[in-house]
């Protein structure tokens, strides 16, 4: 059994969100997956996202391809690896190549992991929709 994992804010929910989670779970036979909590999000982002964490869990929750939603409380991937094992995690390929994923990557590999990259759907984000909202 393939588990897989990802995360991420899936604030205003759109097909990009729908196209990764599909994605991922079509490479593996049971998914998990990381919503940020509202302070995650602020600590990193600074900002607060428009719906709040549990909406976007239940939302999450509710997509078939998703078997499991957990709450991400930090950006160390690492850590919940430890904690939690899971065999691949599905990535956007903006953070391949860099020197963070790069140590994730050797480092996944002493617990038996592995990144896999999926690109973005064109035309569509999160920050897209803030920005059309705002005008």
């Amino acid at each position: 059994m393939i588990i897989g994992y990802t995360t991420g804010v899936y604030d205003m929910f759109h097909i990009g969100h729908l196209n990764l989670l599909k994605r991922a779970k079509e490479k593996c036979d049971y998914l998990i997956v990381g919503v940020s909590t509202d302070e995650c999000c602020e600590s990193y982002k600074h900002k607060r996202p428009v719906i709040p964490y549990e909406q976007r869990a239940a939302i999450v929750a509710a997509i078939k391809f998703v078997d499991e939603v957990v709450p991400q409380e930090n950006m160390n991937k690492l850590a919940f690896l430890k904690q939690r094992h899971f065999d691949v995690m599905f990535h956007g390929d903006e953070w391949k190549g860099t020197e963070l994923y790069n140590h994730y990557e050797e480092e996944f590999l002493k617990f038996g992991a592995r990144i896999e990259y999926f690109s973005h759907t064109d035309g569509i984000s999160s920050s897209l929709l803030r920005t059309i909202i705002n005008k």
